[in-house]
């Protein structure tokens, strides 16, 4: 694998061929698979050397937007990849005319403040969202909400 600076891989949109990189990527962080394949249509990749190494799904909901599948490669951390990869997220949401994102962690909550989310409770969730296999169970009750205003 090439030497990896994140300011040099642009997040690109994933194509149908990428489904299993990108499945395989987010089992492998522990993430839930239920629901991402319906989603793969807003899923964006990071690719070096022509393999997938990062990715990020959006789910639309109107005004609403859950962020999803936020996974880097062990071997690509720690170079602001995961950042490139959300902000990217965030900015097609808004594009997409969606006003707020929201994304449930049970292990990043450190994380997304940096890009300005804040941590709400569960009930402000909203019910667009509801429609998420991930608000259906995929991600347990003790997940944190988080929510970005576009």
């Amino acid at each position: 694998m090439a030497p990896l600076s994140a300011a040099t891989i642009e997040p690109e949109p994933a194509r149908s061929e990428d489904r299993a990189s990108i499945e395989r990527l987010v089992a492998a962080n522990d993430l839930p698979l239920q629901g991402l394949a319906e989603h793969l249509g807003s899923a964006l990749v990071a690719r070096v050397d022509g393999s997938v190494v990062g990715c990020v799904a959006l789910e639309l909901y109107g005004e609403e937007a859950l962020l999803r599948s936020l996974a880097v490669a062990p071997e690509c951390r720690g170079r602001g990849l995961g950042l490139r990869l959300a902000g990217a997220a965030v900015e097609m949401a808004r594009r997409r005319g969606a006003r707020r994102v929201w994304l449930l962690t049970t292990t990043a909550e450190a994380f997304f403040p940096r890009l300005g989310f804040r941590r709400v409770g569960r009930e402000h969730v909203p019910t667009a969202l509801g429609a998420s296999a991930e608000l259906r169970g995929a991600c347990p009750a003790s997940a944190v909400a988080m929510r970005l205003e576009t």
